[in-house]
């Protein structure tokens, strides 16, 4: 659930659909957050266009999720 502790970033995680075993295409998204700073925990694909990202707390108060630091690659146009 949301309450569960997101303990590390995402490294080049790629996103596909439900039953997808193929390579990945153009569409499916490559999410990354392993550099300094990054902070995105987790990714859930919900439809072609829409995600939950999943922010980690701040390292020095855990209370707090202020800012958003992650990069997003092989979106293809109109996404």
């Amino acid at each position: 659930g949301s309450d569960d502790i997101i303990a590390g970033n995402v490294s080049k995680y790629t996103v596909l659909p439900a039953g997808y075993g193929g390579q990945p295409k153009k569409g499916h998204l490559i999410f990354d957050a392993c550099f300094e700073s990054g902070n995105l925990g987790r990714v859930d694909h919900i439809t072609e266009f829409e995600y939950d990202l999943f922010i980690r707390p701040d390292t020095c108060n855990p209370r707090f999720r202020v800012w958003f630091n992650f990069t997003v690659e092989n979106v293809k146009e109109s996404q």
